[in-house]
């Protein structure tokens, strides 16, 4: 089943002699439950992809659905609940309230889009994020990966349609890595969850269903891996 399709997406920047395409005509689907890696070098437009379908910035020209929805046909009120409530975003660098503890990080977005956090649920993913004993730590008072492990409660914890992560070991050492991503592929596994990753790390890739390869805002590849 479909979840995720574009349509000859293309994302400009600047006019004239200083123009840069980060995105040039860029279509593909990604069906529901799989996790993508999407590579390529620095400038690529990796990042810029991610922004897109996150519903965080328009494209130029071009189109995204999310479940059958035309995300880019919706005002920017909309496109706000939308990105609160169909988008998980995972950041290099976590991206925490640092006043917050880790349950309240969790639970924000929530707060935010005037639910209330169901108890047993926040208790159930902190289970699965190993942060039970860690619930009411700020993140200073964290280490890198449980600080990522919050990072990825909060983006689950709404059970939006598609998770995005931008480089999500890129601040972690090789454990915390590897931890990291076996975290998130356990999530994909159990939950159904789509995941698409951005990354440098080829290793990282691998452990996908599928790989991406951008370059100069195109793609020049697109393969899965056979997991």
């Amino acid at each position: 089943m479909e979840l995720l399709k574009t349509e000859n997406l293309c994302k400009t920047y600047g006019k004239g002699e200083n123009e840069v395409k980060a995105l040039d005509n860029v279509s593909f689907t990604v069906p529901k439950g799989q996790m993508t890696a999407v590579i390529g070098p620095s400038g690529s437009g990796k990042s810029t992809l991610l922004h897109v379908l996150g519903g965080v910035d328009r494209p130029t020209s071009g189109k995204v659905f999310l479940d059958g929805q035309d995300v880019y046909a919706q005002n920017d009120h909309n496109l706000a609940i939308f990105r609160r409530r169909q988008v998980g975003l995972i950041y290099q660098f976590y991206n925490l309230i640092p006043v917050l503890n880790a349950e309240e990080n969790i639970t924000l977005p929530m707060i935010m889009d005037g639910r209330k956090p169901d108890p047993k649920q926040l208790d159930e993913l902190l289970t699965i994020l190993d942060l039970k004993e860690r619930r009411h730590h700020l993140p200073s008072q964290l280490s890198g990966g449980q600080q990522q492990r919050v990072s990825i409660g909060r983006a689950l914890f709404t059970s939006p349609g598609i998770i995005l992560a931008d480089e999500p070991t890129g601040n972690l050492d090789s454990r915390n890595s590897m931890e990291i991503m076996e975290l998130m592929r356990r999530t994909n596994r159990e939950l159904n969850r789509t995941m698409i990753i951005i990354t440098h790390d080829e290793n990282i890739a691998l452990q996908c269903d599928r790989i991406i390869t951008l370059s100069d805002g195109k793609i020049v590849s697109d393969k899965l891996t056979g997991r």
